[in-house]
């Protein structure tokens, strides 16, 4: 999770300064969605090799990847070989989350899981104060080419270690249900994944292509997306369901916001990289804080509560970032208010985030944590490639017709509030205790009245 972070939080604030020298600022939306849909293949994959082989192998896989795919982005020549390397690492990322989330589901007591989640936040800490700046001097310095050799680097020896720790344990030390385990529905997770990267590509833009392509994949992720995903999820059925919706409704807002932020700043408030570095710094280090605090409040405050709470925290950072579009207000203070939003989303996505994780191992038996947390892994992407998708064809159209680029991030901005309202008005479907007389299916656990946890299956 440490290597993960540093080289996340140092390409981030990157991207659309790469965008902007390979001449593809209208296909960001590309770039930036690459990576999402690719971590739903990875997801997947990653969930149903934890569930059959334990959660060592897939996570090996993840971070030798992880090398390969920051050295195609560091030789992009087009923006389509940037685009290519952002899906390659999508899927590593989501081999590694998959993987590290089935792991604490597997091997940890169910009184110690969110001290784990809170843990590996925490490893984002030390990279959230180094990479962003250090990654936005290095590019003043030299290029953006450069950070992305240098993660290469960086990264393949601690990679390679790795590797060696893990091949010596046993494959698999997980119960099993004595249920057979369904076989898992890579093509759809293929298809789903292009078709993600499709609809990104196809609201980039306004012409019988591009109109075509955004058909062509909305029509395929209507298709095909449900299947990767527990029944009665879009209707948000009580337990896994609505959990796994919750977090495809808070991912998708969080991270539209993280991919326009700084493209407002480097493209309409010029701000220096440097300062978008330090917004993502800021945000990493709110995000592990506030993960660390959930964790210390786990006997006080239902898991439902929080993420609630955490919806209302991120729909106050829209706010911050739509005030920050007001061609009224003067750019230092604008770029002041984009920079405070990411801090502040991120704080309601620490408390959102690994209360949903934990909801989703209590609504699952042992050897299935790996598909649930492959679901949520698919619904987070899934949300990100909706929200996103939305938010940039509507900043496609805004500015096609708005005068200058402000109003067209606006739109964007507030078309957010819509999945975090949302969210929080769904939050008490999640929780861990099923009502009298629920039917939900969702053959879930339910938390003690101390909140300590995941506990005994109902």
């Amino acid at each position: 999770m440490f290597l993960t972070g540093f080289a996340a939080l140092a390409v981030m604030p990157l991207l659309p300064t790469a965008a902007r020298e390979l001449d593809g600022v209208g296909l960001y939306p590309l770039v930036a969605g690459a990576f999402v849909a690719a971590s739903l293949l990875g997801g997947v994959l990653g969930g149903a090799w934890a569930d059959r082989a334990g959660a060592r192998r897939p996570l090996m896989a993840g971070v030798v990847l992880t090398v390969a795919t920051l050295l195609i982005s560091a030789t992009s020549t087009t923006i389509w070989q940037l685009a290519l390397g952002r899906f390659t690492d999508g899927i590593a990322a989501g081999l590694v989350a998959v993987s590290v989330n089935a792991a604490i589901g597997q091997s940890y007591p169910d009184r110690v899981r969110a001290g784990a989640l809170a843990l590996m936040s925490a490893c984002w800490i030390v990279p959230s104060l180094v990479g962003p700046p250090l990654a936005g001097l290095v590019a003043a310095w030299a290029s953006w080419r450069t950070v992305f050799f240098g993660l290469a680097v960086l990264t393949a020896v601690p990679a390679a270690v790795a590797v060696l720790l893990l091949r010596g344990h046993p494959a698999r030390d997980v119960p099993d249900s004595g249920e057979p385990a369904p076989r898992p529905p890579l093509l759809i997770a293929f298809v789903v994944s292009v078709a993600a990267a499709l609809t990104q590509f196809g609201v980039s833009a306004w012409n019988p292509i591009h109109l075509l392509c955004t058909g062509v994949g909305l029509a395929a992720l209507v298709v095909c997306a449900p299947r990767l995903l527990p029944r009665g999820t879009w209707r948000a059925a009580r337990g896994l369901p609505s959990t796994v919706l919750l977090r495809a409704l808070t991912s998708g807002a969080y991270f539209t916001l993280e991919a326009f932020v700084p493209l407002m700043l480097t493209t309409a408030r010029r701000a220096p990289e440097v300062v978008t570095g330090l917004a993502f710094t800021g945000a990493a280090i709110a995000w592990a804080c506030a993960s660390w605090s959930q964790g210390r409040l786990q006997d006080r405050i239902a898991r439902h509560v929080m993420v609630r709470a955490g919806a209302g925290v991120m729909a106050g950072a829209v706010v911050l970032a739509a005030l920050g579009t007001l061609s009224a207000v003067p750019a230092v203070p604008a770029v002041a208010l984009a920079v405070a939003s990411m801090v502040l989303a991120a704080v309601g996505m620490g408390w959102v985030a690994p209360s949903l994780t934990l909801l989703s191992l209590a609504h699952s038996p042992a050897d299935r944590q790996g598909a649930a947390s492959g679901a949520m892994q698919t619904s987070q992407n899934l949300g990100q490639t909706t929200v996103l998708a939305l938010a940039s064809a509507l900043f496609t159209a805004a500015g096609a017709v708005a005068n200058g680029r402000l109003p067209a991030f606006a739109g964007a901005f507030v078309l957010l509030l819509l999945p975090v309202v949302g969210a929080g008005a769904l939050a008490g479907r999640a929780r861990a205790v099923p009502e009298s007389g629920d039917a939900g299916g969702t053959g879930g656990r339910r938390e003690g009245s101390g909140s300590r946890g995941a506990v005994d299956a109902v």
